[in-house]
């Protein structure tokens, strides 16, 4: 859900970017070219409905739902000796990141385990929405931070609620308003609009509350929150060394507001651990391509200080998930081993020509629950394996069970059409399950033959190959299935994604998961 939402709400070429970095473990030209195509769609979708909202129908020029407006030419400035204090933020957001992660993770690892049924999970976002609008008045209650209403504040809709006339509370309008509006406001504020006292309750709260939030069973993310804690510790920042240097001739570090945009960024940075697309998301929502070097430090450093002691947001959740996503590099502590150490073993096979009772039955195994399995030129009862011929998916032989494509109606002319690739086109991707498929006492003992639909050609590697090697043909190659064959040719594992993932878990982590899941 949060990759749809960055499609809808991002142009589309920052779309493909974030893509790029997090959302894919292989990549190629076709790939890119569907992205590009569906990023732009999405972005034409958005735009067409935007038109009508605003009564401007056939107006395409809107930048976008995120959208932080400009910075002035006065705002923009930023000095050598200022470089340093930025990468002293990078490494802060790169703390609370890290803290955000693990404290996420733990609360993710307690859902699994806990709140696994429907109701409680319906009854656990009921909570935490009764929980952050409880807590959310309290603290706009108990806030005096009342400042003057200017017709700069206008556009915000500031609220007045328990200030006087002529002023609005300014942790009623920080909450109250859309996060976009929140962060904008953060960030073009004139100094003064808020109080130190303010924003570092709004931090403290909103870093909390966002953390609790990210995972609920609702469509929610954790892009702009993370922006808007960000904003609002950078902003206190700008506050705090504006008041240092008051009576210095370092008149640039009065403006809190760019140092609000370096802390969304170090602040997103160090939760989603993401740095070439951040960077044009950050420039690119801003409108000012001057703080493109600061951000570029700013999210290496908080990436690098995050990484230090935990993963990147995503990453921690696709584990948890069990999704079979594989890093751009192998293990550290793979070198030294083979093959044979991460393969499945020992393989179904099928024969050239299979009995149609012997494959249903091993696609109906739930123990069985690969999407592959090798063809070998034959085996026998009590024997080795064949020698490999082909790779033949679960999807296909689903299909050819489907159109009854077997040995004896062929030779008797039962079956007058021949299966074509249009059969499988049709199928994909939602392949029906085996058990929908209907297959009769008498169609048990016929035979299929799967030489003229299997690959006749699959990627293999013997036992003695490293790991290393094993990960990077899954990488490269884009594979879903590798054989392990022995001296002979002959089957003796199979590796897997879910292989290699579950590999990089590593023996702590798996018993730390499976702990979870039961």
């Amino acid at each position: 859900m949060e990759w749809i939402h960055i499609y809808s709400t991002l142009s589309f070429h920052r779309g493909v970017l974030f893509s790029l970095e997090e959302g894919a473990s292989f990549w190629n030209q076709m790939l890119t070219w569907r992205i590009f195509f569906a990023s732009m769609i999405s972005t034409f979708t958005l735009n067409f409905f935007m038109s009508i909202y605003h009564n401007k129908p056939g107006d395409f020029s809107n930048p976008g739902l995120i959208n932080f407006g400009r910075f002035d030419n006065d705002s923009t400035e930023y000095y050598l000796y200022e470089i340093p204090l930025f990468i002293v933020m990078g490494a802060f957001g790169g703390l609370l990141g890290a803290l955000f992660n693990v404290l996420n993770y733990w609360l993710t690892i307690l859902r699994i385990r806990y709140i696994h049924r429907p109701c409680l999970q319906v009854i656990e976002a009921i909570l935490v929405a009764a929980v952050t609008a409880t807590v959310f008045f309290t603290m706009i209650y108990f806030s005096n931070d009342c400042q003057p209403l200017g017709e700069d504040q206008l556009e915000e809709y500031p609220l007045q609620l328990f200030c006087a006339d002529g002023e609005y509370n300014s942790m009623a309008t920080i909450v109250f308003n859309t996060p976009e509006r929140s962060v904008r406001s953060l960030f073009h504020s004139p100094a003064g609009s808020y109080n130190p006292v303010t924003l570092g309750i709004f931090t403290i709260t909103y870093f909390f509350l966002a953390c609790w939030t990210y995972g609920l069973a609702v469509s929610a993310g954790v892009f702009i929150p993370s922006v808007l804690i960000g904003a609002a510790w950078g902003r206190l920042f700008g506050i705090l060394l504006a008041s240092i240097t008051a009576h210095n001739s370092i008149q640039t570090l009065a403006d809190p507001g760019k140092y609000a945009l370096i802390g969304a960024a170090a602040q997103l940075g160090g939760i989603v651990r993401m740095t070439l697309s951040l960077t044009v998301i950050m420039v690119e929502a801003t409108g000012n391509v001057t703080y493109g070097l600061p951000i570029m430090l700013v999210l290496m450093t908080a990436k690098i200080v995050g990484d230090y002691f935990v993963e990147g947001l995503y990453d921690i959740h696709i584990k948890l998930q069990s999704v079979p996503f594989l890093h751009w590099d192998a293990p550290a502590t793979s070198h030294s081993l083979t093959a044979r150490e991460v393969m499945s073993s020992p393989v179904t096979c099928f024969n050239l020509v299979e009995k149609v009772g012997t494959i249903v039955d091993v696609l109906s195994n739930t123990s069985t629950n690969h999407n592959g399995f090798p063809v070998v030129s034959g085996l026998s009862d009590g024997c080795e394996p064949g020698k490999i011929c082909g790779l033949i998916l679960r999807s296909q032989l689903i299909v050819l069970l489907k159109h009854k494509v077997f040995v004896e109606r062929a030779r008797s002319r039962l079956n007058l059409r021949k299966l074509q690739l249009k059969d499988f086109r049709d199928a994909y991707p939602r392949f029906p399950p085996i058990q929908s498929i209907h297959v009769s006492q008498d169609e048990r003992e016929c035979m299929m033959d799967l030489t003229e639909f299997m690959n006749p050609t699959p990627y293999t590697v013997t036992q003695e190959t490293s790991l290393p090697r094993v990960f990077k043909l899954f990488r490269a190659l884009g594979l879903r299935h590798l054989i392990v064959v022995d001296s002979d040719n002959q089957v003796v594992g199979l590796v897997t994604r879910k292989d290699l993932a579950r590999y990089h878990l590593g023996k702590d982590g798996l018993e730390e998961l499976q702990l979870a899941q039961t």
